[in-house]
């Protein structure tokens, strides 16, 4: 038995209005406790909807979360998530962000970007077919956030939240995903010129192609498909960084290049 529309509205709604206002809400969980990830990506589709609605926003591509065995562990689960981004969360590399009028509580992440050039549909992707749709990679920063209070989430939490996705910074370089080893290239995270992290394309699902792969099954169950010109983040490839106002971020990927932005 799933959650009611009612409920689904009602959460989903919850966390719209969080976002808008710039506050966190108490755990769907903690309520919800016989909830499940179904329920939840229906909660994240009202919210979306609500999103594109009211704020005109419109999909440009989707994200995968939870890539790493250290966060599933965390989380109780044995699978990625997945969520949905949006032309109003979009930054270039270099730019200032205002943490304190659009965020909650960020994090920020090291990551490849695909673009595709081909529409792929699962079941039965396979990498070689990830990589022939995508145009390019490129590095870039997830900033997530979280409307859950003190990021005290859990799965079911953070589906409904869009995956806890919050703003996207791109870095300026494009490279052809067959000129680069992902499974090997190495990153690291700076802030304030100080090396906090590393990390490799290994961490996420063993290849950032592999996650590609899961995402484009994973939606292929629900008649989804992945669309050419569309951005596909392939989760964090180290530890995720608290932001504070003030901090200076640098990514540096090996052999695809960098991204940077500093917060206030």
């Amino acid at each position: 038995m799933g959650m009611t529309n009612e409920k689904i509205e009602k959460y989903g709604n919850e966390l719209y209005e969080a976002l808008k206002g710039n506050y966190t809400i108490e755990p769907i969980s903690n309520r919800e406790p016989d909830s499940t990830i179904e329920d939840a990506y229906a909660i994240q589709y009202h919210f979306l909807k609500r999103r594109m609605q009211d704020d005109n926003s419109k999909i440009i591509g989707k994200k995968i979360g939870v890539t790493s065995k250290v966060v599933m562990n965390m989380l109780g689960v044995h699978q990625p998530d997945f969520g949905y981004l949006l032309s109003d969360m979009i930054y270039s590399d270099g730019d200032v962000i205002d943490v304190t009028n659009k965020m909650i509580q960020p994090k920020a992440e090291g990551e490849i970007a695909f673009v595709l050039k081909e529409d792929i549909q699962g079941p039965g992707v396979t990498a070689a077919d990830v990589l022939k749709a995508t145009k390019f990679v490129m590095p870039c920063f997830e900033i997530v956030d979280s409307r859950i209070q003190d990021w005290k989430i859990k799965i079911q939490d953070t589906v409904a939240d869009n995956a806890s996705c919050g703003y996207i910074v791109f870095g300026g370089n494009a490279v052809d995903p067959r000129d680069v080893d992902l499974t090997t290239c190495g990153i690291t995270l700076e802030c304030n010129g100080e090396l906090l992290h590393t990390g490799a394309g290994a961490a996420a699902l063993g290849s950032p192609v592999n996650a590609v792969v899961w995402l484009a099954n994973k939606l292929g169950e629900f008649g989804v498909g992945l669309k050419a010109g569309e951005v596909i983040l392939s989760g964090a490839l180290c530890a995720m960084v608290t932001i504070k106002p003030g901090d200076n971020m640098t990514i540096n990927i090996g052999g695809i290049g960098s991204a940077s932005c500093r917060f206030i």
